[in-house]
This record gives structure tokens, sequence and C-alpha cells, in this order.
């Protein structure tokens, strides 16, 4: 364990600044995670003590010490930890904690509303009932309410937290209450916490019934990757207008035809976003690869056959995906069936065929096939037509979209080690920083907390294929680690290799 105290992290920082000075690769790219942002040039001693406090979960530097100043830094760095526990369901984590510490949400008015400490609540609200509107952090307590995840570790407390609820209203919270993760970012409401962050449907159905919008912008979409439907019934009954909110492709994403068939006949067009530029249904269901009954809902909900995405066609996207239900259907429907060369290339590759010694030049490649290596990486058996597009000159370590997602980052999420073995056979850059702030080793991690399908995969073996080449290892990401399985992988390594280890604190 390094030292946790003050001038520990201090020492810390000292030397985060020195290996940044030098080039070294864990530096640089923690800087790139958890600094300001700035040129290198321009970095200054009290940047390097912000990306210390920050990786101890701290907005800043001056926070980390007032609180390690008021109760100790080992405290301080275990209350900041519940927090973010708490907020992430890492529900072991939370007890864990708290086992360690019976006394440390004690007072901390955030924290017992989303633990439904209804009579620490409601005598705090006693006390000052201003509390019920006051902004702790960076949400409300309606909103530490409805984003904690609490109530799959203490199913025993719904009445607990439902009186925490009526309590905050009694006293002026408001149920359409929300904040932005990020400045600019969307608006995140309270019903979207209970309902697509913490899949709380009691409090949902409550929240519902006090008057909470359900047209937030959020639910509805996030109502579709819950693996059930009453998220989704309970909004719509509600009055939610699919329109706009892009719920119809989400529900595609999980080949989910009972969510396809309610959100189309609530409202939700197969065409919607045209103005826009967004991606058409039928483009979507060529890569995501929907079979023959979901193709066949999307035409007969009138998807236009004609359309075209980003200057190509669904029936092109189709061949380049490799969709052979939607060819299939379009064919039967007599659409415009010719392709230019970059689209004859990728769907030669797409059917098996090996390059016939042409090359496509990726300047030329139309936007809408840039991200197709990234998108094949979270579909089935794909190596092969990977390795094919590779082969056509199809760049492997581009970033793509918004989040500016690597495919070598995309294979470690999705827990995929064979995928992720030949992108890193290529040597892609391993301190590449997506547009989540995150490292390679931190996507896997966050896959194997978030990815639906984690129980059939191997998030393990990715982490073992990224520290075998060679990344860091953090003691942030070590402490953060919400699965045990892969927490103990990360102990042990750590242990055995403790020069790939970074960063101050408990490992």
């Amino acid at each position: 364990m390094d030292d946790l105290s003050l001038e520990g992290l201090r020492f810390a920082a000292k030397r985060l600044q020195r290996a940044h000075a030098a080039g070294e690769a864990w530096a640089v790219e923690r800087l790139k995670q958890y600094g300001p942002g700035k040129p290198a040039e321009a970095l200054v001693r009290a940047d390097f003590l912000h990306a210390v406090a920050r990786e101890a979960g701290f907005e800043s530097w001056p926070r980390l010490k007032a609180a390690a100043e008021a109760m100790g830094m080992d405290r301080a760095a275990a209350l900041q930890q519940l927090k973010i526990a708490l907020f992430r369901g890492q529900l072991a984590r939370v007890e864990a904690l708290l086992a360690r510490f019976p006394d440390l949400a004690d007072g901390q008015f955030g924290l017992e509303c989303a633990l439904y400490r209804r009579e620490a609540v409601e005598a705090a609200l006693a006390r000052e009932p201003g509390l019920a509107v006051a902004r702790l952090g960076p949400r409300t307590p309606m909103l530490h309410l409805a984003f904690s995840r609490w109530i799959h570790a203490r199913p025993e407390l719904e009445a607990d937290m439902l009186g925490v609820a009526e309590a905050l209203l009694k006293h002026g919270a408001d149920v359409n209450d929300g904040f932005a993760e990020a400045p600019g970012g969307p608006i995140l409401s309270a019903l979207y916490g209970a309902v697509g962050h913490a899949d709380n449907m009691v409090l949902a159905e409550w929240l519902l019934a006090q008057g909470a919008d359900p047209d937030d912008g959020e639910s509805l979409y996030h109502a579709t990757e819950l693996g059930h439907h009453r998220a989704l019934r309970m909004l719509l009954s509600a009055g939610a207008d699919p329109k706009g909110t892009n719920a119809l492709l989400r529900a595609m994403d999980f080949h989910d035809h009972a969510a396809v068939e309610m959100l189309l006949a609530h409202g939700a067009k197969a065409d919607e976003g045209e103005a826009g530029g967004a991606i058409s249904a039928l483009h979507h269901a060529a890569r995501r690869m929907s079979d023959a009954r979901m193709v066949g809902l999307l035409l007969d909900a009138g998807a236009d056959t004609a359309r075209r995405w980003q200057g190509v066609s669904a029936y092109a996207m189709a061949r380049v995906y490799g969709n052979r239900a939607l060819v299939e259907a379009l064919e039967a429907r007599g659409v415009d069936t010719a392709l230019s060369r970059e689209e004859a290339l990728l769907a030669c590759a797409a059917e098996g065929g090996e390059s016939p010694g042409e090359f496509i030049d990726p300047e030329t490649l139309p936007r809408a096939f840039r991200g197709v290596l990234r998108e094949l990486v979270h579909l089935p058996d794909r190596l092969d037509h990977m390795r094919r597009l590779v082969a056509l000159g199809l760049p492997y370590d581009a970033p793509d979209g918004p989040d500016r997602i690597t495919p070598t980052h995309a294979a470690g999420w999705e827990g995929k080690p064979e995928v992720l073995a030949w992108f890193l056979s290529l040597r892609p850059d391993l301190g590449f920083v997506n547009g989540h702030g995150g490292t390679l080793l931190s996507a896997i991690l966050h896959g194997a907390e978030t990815n639906l399908a984690r129980a059939e995969r191997d998030h393990i073996g990715c982490a073992r294929l990224a520290l075998e080449q060679g990344v860091a290892l953090p003691r942030a990401l070590i402490a953060a680690c919400g699965r045990e399985d892969m927490a103990a992988f990360l102990r042990e390594w750590a242990e055995a290799r403790p020069g790939q280890v970074v960063g101050a604190g408990p490992g």
C-alpha cells in the first residue's frame, strides 16, 4: 500500500509530474484521463495535484484536502468510494465499506436518502427543511434517491425508500428534477434515474404517479435495455411518445420483437429523423443483423426501402454487413441493387471472399462505413470478416463516433479475448484515451460491470491480454472495481508485478 496521507499524495503528484516530463507512457495516459486537458507545455504543479485528486474520486485537490483535514484521508477516501459504489450499483463494495465504517454515511444527507434511511432523513428535514431541495454535489436529494441501486441489495427497504421519497416531496422536492453529468450534456431526470440507471420499477411508478414527465428524452430509450418490458409498458401507458427518442432503434439492438411492436403501436416511425441525418431503421437493421421477423415488422410499418443514409442505400448496407435476411427482403421488393466499387469490395469481404488484389482508400470510403470495424466487434463470429476488411486497407485503430471508441477498446468492452488479441497483434495505440476518458484497461473493466452479455464473456481474459502488453495498472482502477473476481485478479497481478502498478492509494 502506498502512503495515503496528504503528504504521500503530494509526493505521488511530484512523481507523476516527473514521469510525465520524461514522457513515461503511464504518466501521459493518466494525465489524459484525469488532468485538466491542457497542452503538455502548459501543465503546472497544481494540475498534477488535480489529477491525483480526481483519480482518488474527488473533484479537485482543494476538495480532497478539505475532506482529509476534516475527517482523515482514509475515511475521506472511503466516503468518496461509497458515493461512487452506490451510484454505480457496486453493492458488495457498499456493504464492505459500511462494514468497515458503520457510521460512514451518518449526517451525509444525500447518502442517507440513497440508503433509504427514512428516520434519519425525516429527522434531518425536521431540523432543516431546505435540505430537500439543496444540491448536494451534482445532484439534489431526490436524484440521490432515484439514482441509487440499493433496492437490489435491500428489497425489504421498499417502504422506507418510498417514505424517503414522500418526505422529500412534502418538503418541496421536484419529481421532475434532473442534472447533467457533463456541462452541456443531456439532462438526466429522476425518472430516468429510477428507470434506466437503477432499474427500480417501484420508485419509477411512484414518480409517474406524482407527475413525473414520461417524455424526459431518456427514460423510454433506456427502458428498452432492461431485459423486461415493465418499464416500457409503464411509460407508454403514461403517455410517453416514442417519436424522436431512438427507442425503436435501441430495442432493435437487442432483437426485441415485442418491444419494437409496442413502440410501433404507440407511434414510433421507422423512418423518423431523416431531416437530422439520423440513421433509418432499415440501415440500422442491416448493421445489427436483424432477422427476417424484425425486417418484416419495419417494412409493414412503412419503412422507406429507397431511403439513403450518409449516401448509401439500405441494400448496400445489408450487403456490406452480410445481413442476408434484409438483402432478400429488399430484393423481393425490387430495390435498386447497384453497388459502388467500395461497396462491392466490402460486400465481397462480408460474403467470405478474399481481397481481389484491390484496396480501399479510407479517404474515399462513404461515411456510413467508416465505423464498420468497430460495429462488427459487437456481432458474433466476425473475426475472419474483420481480417478481410483490414486486408482491404480499412484502418484498424481509428476512433469512431462521438464517443471516440476504437475497435480495440470495443473488443475489450465486449469481453472478447480472441478479437482483442488480434487487434493487439496489429499494434494499436495502447495509450489512447477514448471520448469517455477511458483507457483500454478501464474500458475492459467498465464492460465487465455494465455489458449486458458480461456473464457469457471473458473480461478477465481481456484484462490479462492488456496487462501482458504492459499497460499501466492504476491503483484507482483496482480500488474502484465492482466485480470481485476481476478485483481479485487485478490484486494478484499487482502483487506479482508491483512495477506495473501506478498511482497512490490502497491497491
